[in-house]
């Protein structure tokens, strides 16, 4: 029984047209579904119906995110350890909540987001053909990152929302920022072995600080970079690195609030191995190494 990886992201969008547009020109993503109130992407490489979902609403934020499992069978064992953990289940069949979406379980963690499983999401294929594919394809426009990577989020007890993932849904955690009172500030989690998959920090519950985009170098931050200027484009940090988790990153808004990375490097997190700890002075450095400091700023989420 396994959970693969960071599946997919809904958004809260107020002006759905603009968002599109933007994640279509600037991010470069591929659009492969439309509704009335909700637009599907997927990056180029990903060959699932989609990763991004933007739907429709007042205020911008968080919906939902989702993490694909193994098999269809997984959400039979997770939601029997869900439930025995006294948390409501809501089953959703093939196709039931979006066309391409798959079979998933929902749920809700400690600190109010609402999370999901899911397994057969339809394949649409890559951008790629399966014989003799070039390494890339042509034509691509803005960032074109190949892939999602992962999702940072805040709640008010980082603790408690850590030690959910690692003992109901078996993640494992690779770094922390202990404060000085003993409780943890942030965590770093991860189930594919990557350096993270999920990230918590204190702050509101409900809230998403960010979501992240692979790119394939530290060339491709600068690329990045050089687009959101071309497009004025809100960037918050310029291509910099983190202390916790050894990446390169590169933070900037979308037109309606929501806040974006690009993210590359990182290492291998084998599952033996020992959490990195920050100590609560050194969190300057942890999140942002070359400066070491973090500003109010970048601290301030919307729920």
């Amino acid at each position: 029984m396994s959970i693969l990886r960071l599946s997919h992201v809904e958004l809260r969008v107020p002006d759905l047209e603009l968002a599109t547009a933007y994640y279509a020109e600037v991010v470069g993503l591929v659009e492969t579904a439309r509704e009335p109130n909700r637009v599907f992407f997927k990056c180029w490489d990903e060959h699932q119906h989609h990763s991004l979902i933007l739907t429709l609403e007042p205020t911008h934020g968080l919906n939902h995110f989702g993490f694909k499992v193994t098999d269809a069978a997984d959400l039979d064992h997770y939601q029997q350890r869900l439930e025995a953990e006294g948390v409501a289940v809501r089953r959703y069949a093939k196709d039931e909540w979006a066309n391409g979406h798959g079979e998933a379980i929902r749920f809700e963690l400690p600190g109010g987001h609402q999370m999901e499983l899911v397994h057969g999401m339809a394949q649409v294929g890559n951008l790629l053909p399966q014989t003799n594919p070039p390494p890339r394809p042509m034509g691509l426009v803005g960032i074109a990152p190949p892939r999602l990577d992962h999702i940072f989020l805040t709640t008010e007890e980082v603790d408690t929302a850590t030690r959910f993932m690692r003992d109901v849904l078996d993640f494992r955690m690779t770094e922390q920022v202990l404060g000085d009172d003993g409780y943890q500030i942030a965590t770093w989690l991860e189930v594919s072995h990557s350096s993270h998959d999920i990230a918590w920090i204190t702050g509101p519950n409900h809230g998403l600080h960010h979501f992240a985009h692979w790119v394939d170098g530290w060339n491709d931050l600068r690329t990045a970079a050089d687009v959101c200027a071309y497009h004025g484009v809100n960037i918050e940090t310029n291509p910099t690195r983190h202390g916790a988790t050894r990446g390169q990153c590169l933070y900037f808004f979308d037109p309606v609030g929501n806040r974006n990375e690009m993210f590359t490097g990182g290492y291998w997190a084998d599952p033996d191995s020992e959490p990195i700890t920050w100590t609560e002075a050194e969190m300057g450095r942890a999140m942002f190494y070359y400066d070491g400091v973090v500003n109010q700023k970048f601290l301030t989420v919307h729920s």
